[in-house]
Formats: C-alpha cells, sequence, structure tokens
C-alpha cells in the first residue's frame, strides 16, 4: 500500500488493561484534525529485515508497543515499530481520516496460524504471526466492528523486532490495491415500485424499460434513507465495492403502487407474445380500467423495444368507427336508421370499398358497425357531418387532441387533424387518411364508451386527469353500446369475443399502411370494468390477430 492509501482513525490513549490473556488499549472520541500524531518518545533506528526470527518476547513486546502507539493515536510512533515507517504511518493516517472511528480498542494475542497470517506467501523468513483483536465504534451506532487482525513480526538488522508491515496489518481484508473508507450504503429497495396489489413488477419484460421513467416521476417524499458502512474498494475500479461493516442501516423507501395489475398484465404480456409468434413483430396491448382511467396493463412486442402501446401514432382503421359512429348518432342518426352497405362508394374519382366485399341494401346503422362497412359510413358521414365535427367529437367527449395526456409515461398524441381534402375527410371516418392513435388511445375510447364518461388514463395513482369537455348524451351513450354489443356477439369480434359474459362490446379495425403487404390488427373492447385494445402490424383483419389478443386479456377479468 502506498501512501495515497485512502483509509484513516480518530484517536486519544485512554488506558490499558488485561483481558483473558490480552492487554487492550482504547482510543475514544478525539479526532487528529487530519494530523499524523506526535510521538512522545524517541524513535527507534530503523533497520533491515534479516532472516532470523525474533524472539517470543521480543515479538510480543513489540506487538504491544504498536498497538499501544496506534491506539493512543502516536501513528509517528507506530510506525516507526514497523520495517516500513513511512509507509505504515501515511497508511495509518489515512485509515484515522476515512474511516473516523470514535473509538478504537486493540488487543494482543497470542501466536496466529499461517494461514491466518496476512499474506503468507510473501512474509519474510523467520516471521512470527501474533493475532490481536479489534474493536471499532462509531458515532451513531451502537454495535462496534469487531475483527480478527493479524500482525507478521520480524527480527531487524539492528537486534531488535518490528512489525512487518502489509496494508492487511489495518484489516486482512485489505490487500494491495484496495482503499477502505465509510461510504453512503444505499438504500436497498429505494422508491420500489409495485403493482395495485403490492407486488413487484421485475417479471414483466414489457415494464422493464418503463420502470426508470416511472421512478423518475412518483410522489415526492417516497425515497428510502441511505446507511453508512466500512467499504474497500477497489483503486482500479474493476470490482463492486465490498461492505466490511455497516455502521447504520439504510432504510428502503415507501414502496410506490403503480395501478398495474400484475395479473393482467402477465395476461397482456403472454398475449402480444403469442400474437406475434414470440415477440419477432410488432404489436402491442394496453388495458384500463374504465371507472377510473387506470392503466392496468403495458405490453409491447418487442418487450424491448419502443413503447409501441404509448408512443405509436398508427393510423386506427375501424376502431375509430366509434368516434364517427358518435358524431353521427349525435347528429341525430339512430342506430335503426336505414344505412345501405354497397360495395364501392366513390369520392372525387377514389373508389372505397368494403374489406370482405360485404354489402346490403337493407342494412341499418347498427348493422353497418357490426358488420364495419366503409362505404356506409363514407357515404352517411359525407351527408350527415361537417369537415370539424369528427375531431371536435374525438376533443369534446373522448379527450383526444386536446392537450397530452399526463399519464406518467411518455406519449405521443393522438391526432385526428383537420382534413386537406375531400377524400382525407371520406378516408377519416374509418380511421385512414392523417388520424394517428395508439393502444392507449382505443382502449379509452372502449373506457369512455363502457363508463359513459372519460377519464384521461394514468399509470402513476393520483396523477391529474384532465376531463373531456364534454360527455356523451343519454341517446349516444346507449347507442354506442348496443352497436358494440352487437358487434361482439353478432358482428365481426363475436369469434374473439365468444365465451366473455357480462357488460361486454367491441369494434375490429383493419387498417392499410402505404408500402405495407399486410394490414396492420386492430381491435377495442370492454367487459364490464375493463377495456382493451391491441394492435398487431401486418396482422390483418381484427378479428384475426389483435382481437383474440385483446380476448385473453378480458377473460382475465378484472376483479380487484
Amino acid at each position: 500500500m502506498n501512501k495515497g492509501a485512502k483509509i484513516g482513525i480518530a484517536t486519544v490513549c485512554t488506558g490499558m488493561l488485561s483481558v483473558a490473556g490480552y492487554g487492550a488499549f482504547n482510543i475514544a472520541n478525539a479526532l487528529m484534525n487530519g494530523t499524523t500524531g506526535k510521538s512522545d518518545h524517541a524513535q527507534p533506528e530503523v533497520g533491515t529485515v534479516v532472516a532470523q526470527a525474533p524472539s517470543a518476547q521480543q515479538a510480543q513486546d513489540s506487538a504491544t508497543a504498536f498497538l499501544a502507539a496506534w491506539a493512543k493515536g502516536d501513528l509517528e510512533a507506530a510506525g516507526a515499530l514497523t520495517d516500513s515507517p513511512d509507509t505504515a504511518t501515511a497508511t495509518l493516517a489515512a485509515f484515522r481520516d476515512k474511516v473516523k472511528p470514535s473509538s478504537l480498542t486493540l488487543a494482543v494475542g497470542g501466536p496466529a496460524t499461517a494461514a491466518a497470517s496476512a499474506a503468507p506467501g510473501a512474509a519474510p523468513a523467520g516471521q512470527i504471526p501474533l493475532g490481536f483483536k479489534a474493536t471499532v465504534e462509531f458515532d451513531g451506532s451502537s454495535t462496534p466492528w469487531s475483527y480478527d487482525g493479524v500482525l507478521g513480526m520480524v527480527r531487524l538488522s539492528n537486534g531488535k523486532s518490528a512489525v512487518h508491515w502489509t496494508p492487511t496489518v489495518i484489516n486482512p481484508q485489505l490487500t494491495s490495491g484496495k482503499s477502505i473508507s465509510v461510504r453512503p450504503l444505499p438504500a436497498s429497495g429505494s422508491s420500489s415500485l409495485t403493482d395495485r396489489n403490492g407486488a413487484p413488477l421485475g417479471n414483466y419484460p414489457s415494464l422493464q424499460p418503463l420502470l426508470g421513467e416511472l421512478g423518475d416521476r412518483v410522489p415526492s417524499g417516497t425515497p428510502g434513507t441511505p446507511g453508512t458502512g466500512v467499504v474497500i474498494t477497489d483503486d482500479s475500479g474493476q470490482n463492486a465495492p465490498q461492505k466490511v461493516f455497516t455502521i447504520t442501516e439504510p432504510k428502503a423507501g415507501q414502496s410506490v403502487k403503480l395501478t398495474i395489475d400484475g395479473k393482467l398484465q402477465a395476461a397482456a404480456e403472454k398475449a402480444v407474445r403469442e400474437a406475434t409468434g414470440g415477440g419477432a413483430e410488432f404489436a402491442s396491448l394496453v388495458a384500463v380500467e374504465p371507472s377510473t382511467g387506470k392503466v392496468l396493463a403495458i405490453a409491447n412486442a418487442p418487450a424491448s423495444g419502443q413503447n409501441r402501446a404509448f408512443l405509436g401514432a398508427m393510423a386506427p382503421g375501424s376502431t375509430m368507427k366509434v368516434i364517427t359512429a358518435a358524431a353521427l348518432l349525435e347528429a341525430g342518426i339512430s342506430p335503426d336508421a336505414a344505412m345501405p352497405c354497397k360495395q364501392n362508394f366513390s369520392v372525387n374519382g377514389f373508389s372505397f370499398k368494403n374489406d370482405n366485399d360485404e354489402s346490403g341494401e337493407g342494412w341499418k346503422f347498427s348493422k353497418d358497425f357490426a358488420e364495419s362497412c366503409n362505404t356506409a359510413f363514407i357515404q352517411q358521414g359525407m351527408t350527415s357531418l361537417k369537415g370539424s365535427e369528427l375531431r371536435d367529437t374525438a376533443r369534446e367527449f373522448f379527450g383526444i387532441g386536446d392537450g397530452v395526456w399526463k399519464t406518467g409515461l411518455k406519449l405521443a398524441p393522438a391526432s385526428v387533424p383537420a382534413p386537406g381534402s375531400t377524400t382525407e375527410r371520406a378516408a377519416q371516418l374509418i380511421g385512414q387518411g392523417q388520424i394517428t392513435m395508439n393502444s392507449l388511445t382505443m382502449a379509452s375510447v372502449a373506457a369512455t364508451v363502457e363508463n359513459g364518461t372519460f377519464h384521461q388514463p394514468i399509470v402513476i395513482p393520483g396523477y391529474d386527469q384532465a376531463p373531456a369537455g364534454r360527455k356523451l348524451s343519454s341517446s349516444t351513450l346507449r347507442g354506442l353500446r348496443q352497436m358494440m354489443h352487437l358487434t361482439a356477439t353478432d358482428g365481426t369480434a363475436a369469434t374473439a369475443m365468444s365465451g366473455i359474459s357480462g357488460n361486454i362490446g367491441a369494434k375490429t379495425g383493419t387498417a392499410q399502411v402505404n408500402g405495407q403487404s399486410s394490414d396492420n390488427s386492430w381491435f377495442t373492447a370492454y367487459a364490464d370494468d375493463l377495456a382493451v385494445a391491441a394492435e398487431v402490424q401486418g396482422g390483418g383483419h381484427g378479428s384475426e390477430t389483435a382481437g383474440p389478443a385483446a380476448a385473453k386479456v378480458l377473460r382475465v377479468g378484472n376483479d380487484e
């Protein structure tokens, strides 16, 4: 150990006593203010180490003198009783300054075994190992740090005995290239995040990239209190610090319960993984509690990638028809109103068609919704709605496009922009054009229909939830629920929703994307106080991939 060793001590000798064969020396409540400590005695002449061993009495006497000087705080005298005075004095001073004990008791023992010696392989010939006990006390702690040490006693050319100096004289674990000091100990589990039931969240792949962001935004006052301890560190920085004694115990921080439900999160992770062939494709799923807006599950594929569920900005396809239908209902169109479903409908020379070429001249609005007829929605929407009404409905009733939701996580806000042309206006009615949504947005849409009132989604309880400008009228709400229920029981979502009972409703979606060979699959639905939305890139029709994924989570239920 060189003179720059990061170690230290504070000392005043309070006496000597004999305990069970040990000579004990105690120092208490005195700091040396960074000085080395001056000897009141003449310094012995330093000789070189010789191969001949000192006598047992010489070794005992020199060890006793060394420990007495160290305990007294006379570090120059202690250093002079070693075979490397300058290094020993500097190292003892560093121990005093960096560890700062309030009291130190050193008790000389008997012969130590070779195995207990500091560095037996490097020990000089003729060295006699003597054991000693160290008891170190600290302000603020009632538990002392006690350990067994070893002094290697050697004979010098001047005939005297001395301590063979190595860093292990300070502590057996303090080897060359290491430093000892008092450092803060982190509060284990500080500000730990759990699910809404207090269960840990470490086993959910989709949440791992998000926990750091959430941890930075949890309410104040939750961090734990760090402790303090004696720590040995590797001067090279290659190895982790080694705690050798705890002075004050760290106190764990108060756990913060997020809105996530572990059971639903597990189901969501599995559903997304299965929908993408093991997570190789892109997909996302969000579950929301309609009565509160609390986000109960967030799943992404790939799990280690972008939080697509919140940051995605994609055309929602026919799931947008929930909002379009709300606008038409607000405009006075009844679910029983005649609304023929044509195979094709042209707007400014652009021909819109239905995904499955369905058609029916005698269809009503409710059947158009349940079978997701594009042409009926476009024809009726172009007739009954003004250019701004779709955007206004999304904003006023569903909270979309009126500022950024403050959920606790970064979010790409959904957008229903003013259409740039008549053709784009027609495309927006069926969730195409420049409209962008994500799984969180569409889960919230279904949740709003189920509950009747928009609750801005949140992941951290207590976050402010800005209300929507207006509530859906009772007639509009009744119509939406009727049509979403029909879709879930006898429409495009019936197969996916099979076996799910209670108050249920759903809407499938298929979104075309330029340059993509397969359409994106969308699905949004609710069952009692649980709303789920899922999207799978290139998954095809909403009933094929996104629907089964969402339904798996709905079947788990929200039974907190």
